[in-house]
């Protein structure tokens, strides 16, 4: 159905118009027509026409102000002008309002009929594509809480790369870089700084998340992860990598008053922790903090900047620089732990100006040993008890900014070597045991999932790292090696073509053909007469 006004001053031309109309397109129009500026405009605002075909030169308001006033609140009709004036500035001005057609005045009966069929071809177009935008939305809807869950579960457990977190980013529309986390923690009541029956109230959150994940995102401009526990995990994406005091009262003030809108919604006693504001992979950070507020106050609502419960820093100490450093170390990225070491060891050096060397010594230390520790823990070196029993001893016979700093430096990237080191060793590890068992099952039907079994690691990470060592994916390399089989049966041996096929894994002729004739650019067949001939 497509609803169509009629504006004209002239009763004749409403009368002929709704007549083409009704005898070309039957039911398919609902009409309706008004004969002055005003009442086009009052008609537009209680009919919502699809199709608008307007005079120009009508009582009071004219019809290109009317297309104008309409265009405010009618933004899908399509506006199609009927004059007897055919003025280049009304044309002009009817181009500039977005009006399909300008038709001149007398009107033929097929140009009315094809403008029309235009205009409707238009609107089912526009239809359709809201129609599609509304089933993506409605799917969005539905998977954007999953989405929110992973992206705040990766950053919790610190679970993930960096494209990760920017991926989640892209799908969710988050544009800022900074945010913080808010712990919602529920019981039947409060007792001092816990919530008691917190196994029972997981129950009932659990029923009812929907409902407080609305509430929530009614307070916040938020992403909700689920229930864990008796708690749930808030994201809160901000601009800025500070909060003001008068920014974090109104966040305290918000979050009490979610806090008693979701007690009256549910009937569940809830607190509500926040953390500081953190770059998003850092979240996990402030996630413990939220927690920790909780803990440190029996308050309804606490911020982890209200309380002394996390470790303040002089000023001017490099802590951006610090937990960089050790990421840099725990992944094996040595030219960027060089740089942020270096960077550290400057700042050191120039504290140490004034001939505290000590102070530089125990930092040094305590770095070399946490790098090293990171290390052990990677598997890339054996823990043995007095391995370091020197670096003491060695630390406190430097004397000099240069010679600590040198100190430091060699053991910061000897750590991220044997990172390295053994990552390299356990890949290269890997890739030969699988290497061996393709070419010793090659002629047997193998999957990548077989050979990932074989080395005990996920397909997907199998195949990611085999690709990387090796150059190929695992069915370029499986190809190979059953081709270069296939060439010297052919070359050398009596084997039909089809027990060559079997003998090299290929359960199907016709597809060893092809493979064959793609890798080596003749058939089997081509190819064993080749050396049949030259024999």
């Amino acid at each position: 159905m497509y609803r169509v006004m009629l504006a004209d001053d002239e009763g004749i031309v409403i009368d002929s118009t709704k007549f083409i109309i009704e005898k070309e397109f039957g039911d398919a129009c609902l009409i309706e027509y008004a004969k002055t500026g005003r009442k086009v405009i009052e008609l537009a605002e209680s009919f919502r026409p699809d199709i608008a075909i307007i005079d120009i030169h009508m009582p009071g308001i004219n019809g290109i102000d009317a297309i104008r006033e309409m265009q405010r609140f009618c933004t899908n009709t399509v506006f199609i002008i009927m004059s007897a004036y055919d003025k280049f500035d009304y044309a002009k001005e009817a181009i500039k309002l977005g009006v399909m057609e300008y038709i001149t005045k007398p009107m033929e009966r097929t140009k009315v009929i094809n403008v029309l069929r235009r205009a409707m071809e238009q609107i089912d177009r526009d239809r359709e594509k809201r129609s599609n935008e509304l089933l993506i939305k409605e799917k969005l809807e539905t998977v954007e809480p999953i989405i929110e869950n992973g992206l705040i579960y990766d950053i919790l457990l610190q679970e993930h790369f960096d494209e990760d977190i920017e991926n989640y980013r892209t799908i969710l529309g988050i544009e800022a870089g900074y945010g913080y986390m808010m712990a919602i923690v529920c019981g039947d009541s409060q007792e001092g700084n816990h919530m008691t029956n917190a196994i029972g109230s997981s129950v009932k959150i659990s029923g009812k998340y929907q409902e407080i994940r609305e509430g929530v995102k009614s307070f916040f401009g938020c992403m909700v992860g689920n229930v864990m526990a008796n708690k749930i995990a808030v994201l809160v994406p901000c601009k800025d990598s500070e909060m003001e005091l008068s920014e974090r009262s109104e966040l305290i003030d918000r979050a009490r008053e979610m806090a008693r809108y979701l007690k009256k919604r549910t009937d569940i006693s809830f607190r509500v922790g926040i953390g500081g504001v953190k770059p998003l992979k850092e979240l996990g950070d402030s996630y413990k903090e939220a927690l920790n507020a909780l803990i440190a106050t029996t308050g309804t609502v606490a911020h982890t900047d209200d309380l002394n419960v996390a470790c303040d820093y002089e000023d001017g100490y490099p802590i951006a620089l610090e937990k960089p450093l050790f990421e840099a170390v725990g992944k094996g990225d040595l030219n960027e732990t060089k740089v942020i070491a270096g960077k550290y060891s400057d700042w050191m050096c120039q504290k140490a100006q004034d001939g505290d060397l000590m102070s530089m010594r125990l930092k040094v230390l305590e770095f070399a040993l946490y790098a090293e520790h990171l290390a052990y823990q990677s598997g890339g070196q054996t823990y043995r008890y007095s391995s370091r029993t020197n670096y003491l001893p060695e630390i406190m016979a430097l004397d000099s900014t240069d010679s600590i700093r040198e100190w430091f430096l060699l053991k910061v990237t000897n750590a991220c070597r044997d990172v390295i080191s053994k990552k390299e060793e356990r890949s290269g590890n890997i890739i030969k045991t699988a290497k061996d068992y393709i070419n010793s099952h090659y002629d047997k039907d193998i999957s990548l999932d077989d050979v990932s079994r074989i080395v005990n690691i996920s397909p997907y990470y199998f195949s990611k790292i085999f690709k990387e060592e090796s150059g190929l994916n695992f069915i370029e390399y499986l190809t190979n090696i059953r081709i270069d089989k296939a060439k010297k049966l052919l070359e050398n041996s009596n084997l039909s073509v089809k027990e060559i096929c079997v003998s090299c894994g290929y359960s199907d002729p016709n597809y060893f053909s092809r493979s064959f004739k793609k890798n080596v650019g003749l058939t089997p067949t081509e190819y064993k007469d080749r050396f049949t001939f030259s024999a």
